[in-house]
């Protein structure tokens, strides 16, 4: 990102944090312009070109009242009108356009032996990541400001691979997600490690149409482990793809938010750039 692009995201995701703490107050645009050292007009303006939507809007979308609201509209049928919700490529984004396939036994266990993987580092909404593919698919993408550090946790996870510096197709594919034309999406393919547990729970994830928000025990019984919530989450915990496999859409049954791998101020920065593309692609 640029320096002023940085500074306008650092301001926002503190304008995001401040909402996150202070929602049961619903504080006004003022009270939180004045935390981030704006005026109204210009936060406004600012945070609707970044989230898509108004601050107003955007506290209701992460709002406890709001996700409360959305599961108990939800119930049991979520996975059952995720095919009917909206036929646009918008709310079955990733049913219809993800597809993972896992990787082989010998992948798995020899920590990437043979596998030659492309990585590459890349801007979002939700700040810098690191992205990476094997010649089947997408098999790494995380949220990582530092690009050193960002590379070191992607070696560890397959210790064993040879890495190459570079953009390729299936990356730029993947990170058209982040585009606000979504017509144009070609099928992304993903190139998992994970035990068979995992791949299904990760899969369970791509169901979740964007807007919608899911719990840990109704994956768990989607998947036919019912008692198995506590294992959904800790798959849910080692999702290695941010953003593609929709992890952020799964919060607690009481309607907090609960845990993220990247950071809950960054997962409140999703869920409601999510529900605010929404409304607009409504409109």
């Amino acid at each position: 990102m640029k320096v002023q692009e940085k500074i306008n995201y650092h301001r926002i995701a503190e304008a995001i944090g401040y909402i996150r703490q202070n929602f049961k107050q619903q504080p006004n645009l003022d009270e939180v312009a004045e935390k981030v050292h704006l005026s109204p007009f210009h936060f406004q303006k600012m945070f609707t070109e970044w989230a898509g939507t108004t601050p107003k809007k955007f506290l209701q979308y992460t709002s406890l009242e709001y996700a409360k609201r959305l599961l108990k509209e939800q119930q049991a049928t979520l996975f059952e009108t995720a095919y009917e919700t909206g036929l646009s490529g918008t709310s079955r984004l990733h049913d219809l356009f993800v597809n993972i396939e896992g990787m082989t036994p010998a992948e798995y266990k020899n920590g990437g032996k043979d596998l030659l993987i492309n990585y590459s580092f890349a801007e979002s909404p939700f700040g810098n990541l690191i992205i990476a593919s094997t010649p089947k698919g997408v098999c790494h993408i995380a949220f990582e400001e530092d690009e050193t550090t960002a590379l070191d946790n992607l070696i560890r996870k397959f210790p064993n691979a040879s890495f190459h510096r570079r953009l390729d197709l299936m990356q730029q594919n993947a990170l058209f997600v982040f585009q606000n034309d979504w017509s144009k999406l070609p099928e992304i393919k993903l190139h998992l490690k994970g035990t068979e547990f995992q791949l299904k729970v990760w899969e369970a994830l791509l169901k979740i149409p964007m807007g919608k928000l899911s719990t840990y025990g109704e994956i768990a019984k989607y998947i036919e482990t019912p008692k198995a919530s506590r294992a959904v989450g800790t798959a849910i915990g080692s999702n290695p793809v941010a953003f593609l496999i929709p992890c952020h859409r799964v919060i607690q049954s009481t309607g907090d938010l609960g845990g993220y791998m990247w950071g809950v101020t960054r997962k409140t920065a999703i869920i409601g750039w999510e529900g605010g593309k929404c409304e607009s692609f409504a409109l």
